[in-house]
């Protein structure tokens, strides 16, 4: 134990970031603190520091609900803690949290509620309230993945593009920290597409403007299908096949009908490609999107989901093949590449085209087929992991975001005993927090309406007689008609006809819309009205 940090001056570290809303204090005083840290000790601290225990890609989960937290600091408080107790070190408690997150089976509960009452009983009141922060997933001190890399760069003393580059290519900040502090620049430089390790996907700015899209990509540009599915990334070594979602968690024991898809149509060594899957019906059109996350969340009975919700996979990129990254070679040559090794039936349907009429005809035989919209990606664009921009645009016919439930009124009526009527938030990026947006109690079914409900109640914080607060965990998909200014919301903002389309259970609240791109939403529909206007005089 001798050397080794204690939790206490974590806490202390937390309680100062919570203090201060100066991005630049918080990234000072989170990067001293790294630097004064023993090399086992980093990634448990960072971790720690950003509410997270684990890395995306891990799949373990603590599973400690408010109750028994709460349970627990009763017990606490009605106990006297022994004096001569040893004070607890970060090492000390991120291997309890390891051992709470893989209690499972039967008993497990107990054993769990056992785990944390000897955690918080050698704690302190202020370790343990941000222990218990941890443990309920709400950290709420401010620090973001963002400023997080800015700590690590400064602490490292090294180009923050460097770090934030390293973070899309590994997924795991506690990896990214300890690369920077121990092997500086040249070991950051080195860090590249790994098979079997997920990278964050390469994103796309919304476009409500086809000749917005042709004069950003120079005239010409490729068309894809945009399909209602969940988005995978598969990983590929001669028989070896691992399949990630977009929230980078293994989802191929779920869909073992797509391993083995893979493993006989796809004509590479080794590759890691880029994909959407969908769930089809009988007429071979797509089922809805809720459908297609039951396979997803599916653990057991998996070959009778297998048969109940056939799966179709549609190929769209490349990143690595045999051996070499290829983030640095255009589209069109990874296309290219791609068709080389895969069959033709398994490629996304895609255009390449400069014309207008083009691009407008096959986004209806999109729309008829039942898919979304369409993708547009610049031929010599570069793939760049996690990052939003123009190299691709996505193209849908009605306004959407991804909001974030943060409480729920109870219904009245037709819906009396649901929780039905959702507040719906942003991020933001700032502070960490979700600011309402608005409300909607539309779209759902009546069965969504009782599983959410459910699911909503299982992350309660606090409730009254009207309104139920909860965690924010579960992001839906909102289509809606205009983004208003508000004065009633803290966002500033309101929706205008808000209705949820889909639970969008393959996605966070760290992937949710955030307040800067509802501000950067409302300024550009600002500017079309505009347009409209002048056309109409």
């Amino acid at each position: 134990m001798t050397g080794e940090t204690c939790f206490s001056e974590l806490s202390n570290l937390c309680r100062a970031l919570e203090k201060t809303t100066k991005r630049k204090e918080k990234t000072k005083l989170i990067s001293y603190f790294l630097r004064g840290l023993r090399e086992e000790e980093v990634a448990p601290t960072v971790y720690l520091i950003v509410g997270k225990v684990f890395p995306e890609a891990d799949s373990r989960v603590l599973e400690v609900g408010w109750g028994t937290i709460q349970k627990t600091m009763r017990e606490k408080r009605d106990r006297q803690t022994s004096l001569t107790e040893k004070p607890l070190t970060i090492l000390q408690v991120y291997k309890q949290l390891e051992k709470i997150a893989a209690a499972t089976g039967k008993g497990s509960r107990k054993r769990k509620e056992n785990l944390v009452a000897s955690l918080l009983s050698q704690a302190s009141p202020t370790e343990a309230e941000y222990l218990t922060r941890i443990m309920f997933g709400e950290m709420r001190i401010g620090v973001s993945e963002g400023i997080m890399l800015e700590g690590i760069a400064a602490a490292a003393e090294v180009d923050l593009k460097l770090v934030r580059r390293s973070y899309m290519l590994l997924g795991d900040l506690g990896e990214v920290a300890v690369t920077a502090l121990k092997k500086g620049k040249e070991g950051l430089q080195r860090v590249s597409v790994q098979l079997f390790k997920p990278i964050k996907p390469m994103l796309a700015e919304m476009s409500y403007d086809l000749a917005e899209v042709f004069a950003k990509h120079g005239g010409r540009t490729a068309f894809e299908y945009k399909f209602d599915g969940a988005r995978i990334q598969i990983h590929k070594k001669g028989r070896e096949v691992r399949i990630f979602s977009r929230r980078l968690t293994d989802v191929t024991a779920s869909i073992p009908d797509i391993a083995s898809l893979i493993r006989n149509k796809i004509g590479a060594e080794e590759a890691l490609i880029e994909g959407e899957v969908i769930a089809v019906g009988a007429s071979g059109k797509p089922l809805p999107f809720q459908d297609l996350m039951r396979r997803f969340r599916r653990i057991h009975e998996v070959e009778e989901m297998v048969k109940r919700i056939p799966l179709r996979l549609y190929l769209f990129d490349i990143v690595y093949f045999n051996g070499k990254s290829l983030i640095d070679t255009p589209y069109a040559d990874r296309w290219r590449l791609l068709s080389q090794v895969c069959e033709k039936t398994l490629l996304a349907k895609r255009i390449v085209t400069n014309k207008v009429s083009e691009a407008e005809r096959f986004l209806e035989a999109a729309l008829k087929a039942g898919h979304e919209g369409l993708m547009a990606k610049a031929l010599n664009s570069t793939y760049t992991p996690g990052v939003r921009g123009k190299k691709w645009f996505k193209i849908k016919p009605v306004e959407h975001l991804d909001l974030v439930i943060v409480a729920a009124d109870w219904g009245h009526g037709r819906r009396r005993g649901w929780l039905s009527n959702y507040h719906l938030a942003a991020r933001d990026e700032e502070t960490g927090g979700f600011p309402i947006i608005g409300k909607t109690f539309k779209g759902l079914t009546d069965a969504e309406f009782t599983e959410i409900t459910r699911r909503l109640q299982e992350i309660k914080v606090s409730e009254n007689e009207y309104t139920v607060q909860v965690r924010p965990r579960i992001v839906v998909e909102i289509a809606y008609n205009e983004i208003q200014k508000s004065p009633h919301y803290e966002s500033g903002f309101a929706l205008r006809f808000a209705r949820i389309t889909r639970i969008r259970d393959d996605k966070g609240p760290e992937e949710a819309d955030t307040i800067a791109r509802i501000r950067e939403l409302y300024e550009k529909q600002f500017r079309y009205k505009g347009k409209r206007k002048l056309q109409n005089q």
